[in-house]
Order: C-alpha cells, then sequence, then structure tokens
C-alpha cells in the first residue's frame, strides 16, 4: 500500500480536526466520563480494527484514550489509516 501524500492526509484533517498529525502518524486524544466509558470505546475500536485488519496504537489513562495511527509496514501514513479513523470518528 502506498504512503499518502502531504495533500491527501491535510484534506482528511480539514474534515477530521480532533486527528493530529506528526510526522508519520495520526493521532486523537478522547476523554470520557469514567474508566468504564473509556474501555468500552478502546473495544469498540478493537472491534473495528481486527474487522479492518489494521490496528491503532492506544493509551489509557483513566478516562482518556489516545489513538495513534501509522502503517508500521510502509513507514507512514496509508489509505487504511484514513479509513480507521474516520470508522473511530463514527464510534466517537
Amino acid at each position: 500500500m502506498a504512503l499518502l501524500t502531504d495533500h491527501q492526509v491535510e484534506e482528511f484533517l480539514d474534515d477530521h480536526p480532533e486527528w493530529v498529525r506528526s510526522n508519520r502518524e495520526m493521532t486523537r486524544t478522547l476523554i470520557f466520563s469514567d474508566f468504564e466509558m473509556a474501555m468500552g470505546f478502546v473495544n469498540r475500536v478493537a472491534a473495528k480494527s481486527e474487522l479492518a485488519g489494521h490496528h491503532p496504537d492506544i493509551d489509557i489513562r483513566w478516562n482518556k484514550v489516545t489513538l495513534t495511527l501509522s502503517t508500521h509496514s510502509e513507514g507512514g501514513l496509508t489509505e487504511k489509516d484514513l479509513d480507521l479513523a474516520a470508522e473511530i470518528d463514527i464510534l466517537a
């Protein structure tokens, strides 16, 4: 799978401002009312990720969940990352 151009990533970020690009990754942090809500969200993300065959890095801190996307095998962002980010936005 080919890496995305800077322009392609920026177009996506214009439509999904909750995501922040840092070098070869995109990150989004969500805050929930409590740990149980955060874990419920993470489990929904896990199910979508399994279906997509593409998995984010997930950091859970009580009610705060940070998701980082990158296609490690390609060394940066690909369509897989944008597709999963859009699915995560729907879940959020």
